[in-house]
């Protein structure tokens, strides 16, 4: 089944998020949604969210899911907004208690703060399956850049997060506590398994110099044969090699602190205060 996807690029994190709807009914699920943040004032702010939310009633679709792929360091989800607005389960991967238990330690939330994924509805493993209507939709754990990251596959559609970028820009870096370029390296080869004619739809695009138009949707076969860091023909030891002395070259994602804080809790923000204030914690020499 060829399911109908419709793309949303959030220009202040070069984020692609996805509607991808039941071609032969009106069921649809939601990937990787933005809730915009502006760092300097610690303002949120629902635009982007807003339009898939216009987009999905004018359609009249019914939305079933919001998955995410993985808890995203350089974005905040809207997941939660979302589904107060236009309904869906928030699912992740089930490996999200090992960054819970990580991020819980990092940011000294203390035991109070849940790491059994329970702020979640659903939690995959891998080879689980879902269904968006009558549209089945497979579970592969990919991990590497993130312990819980999962890889979605829908119909003749994979939507892999932040595990593979389009050809001409590579992969995804792998420093993150819990990332690994060997695991890494290892997801790729289960995404380059699938049919040649898969379509693929990446996480991210930051639009290599050669490139004039931002772009998310490639092929298995395009990931095969272009891939600048992942083709066919370069070893595991030379991948690692160049995915590890990459990664040491790299800052850390300008919204970190604040994305971890909120996605490792679906979406919410931390607990108020006693007054109804929110805070975001800043640890110390500690990413």
């Amino acid at each position: 089944m060829k399911p109908v996807v419709n793309s949303f690029f959030d220009s202040s994190s070069n984020t692609i998020s996805y509607v991808v709807s039941d071609p032969n009914g009106n069921s649809c699920a939601i990937i990787d949604s933005v809730l915009d943040f502006d760092f300097s004032s610690g303002r949120t702010n629902t635009a982007f969210a807003d339009e898939i939310i216009t987009f999905v009633n004018e359609k009249g679709l019914t939305v079933e899911w919001l998955l995410e792929s993985h808890v995203h360091a350089d974005h905040l989800s809207a997941a939660p907004y979302l589904q107060e607005k236009i309904g869906g389960k928030i699912a992740i991967g089930e490996n999200i208690k090992l960054v819970q238990d990580t991020f819980g330690k990092i940011f000294n939330e203390g035991t109070e703060f849940q790491r059994d994924g329970s702020q979640f509805d659903q939690l995959f493993k891998d080879g689980d399956s879902f269904h968006i209507g009558q549209m089945r939709g497979d579970v592969i754990h990919t991990p590497g850049h993130t312990p819980a990251c999962l890889t979605y596959i829908i119909g003749d559609a994979a939507f892999v997060g932040d595990t593979l970028f389009m050809p001409d820009f590579g992969t995804a870096r792998c420093d993150f506590p819990g990332g690994s370029s060997t695991t890494m390296f290892h997801s790729i080869q289960k995404i380059l398994s699938l049919p040649d004619e898969t379509r693929i739809f990446v996480g991210h695009d930051y639009k290599s110099p050669e490139r004039d138009e931002f772009a998310w949707e490639t092929t298995v076969r395009d990931q095969k044969e272009k891939n600048i860091h992942i083709k066919v023909g370069k070893s595991k030891e030379d991948f690692v090699k160049m995915r590890d002395e990459r990664d040491k070259k790299l800052n850390m994602p300008k919204l970190i602190i604040p994305s971890l804080q909120v996605n490792m809790r679906a979406g919410n923000m931390p607990d108020p205060d006693d007054q109804g204030n929110t805070y975001i914690k800043v640890p110390v020499n500690k990413l």
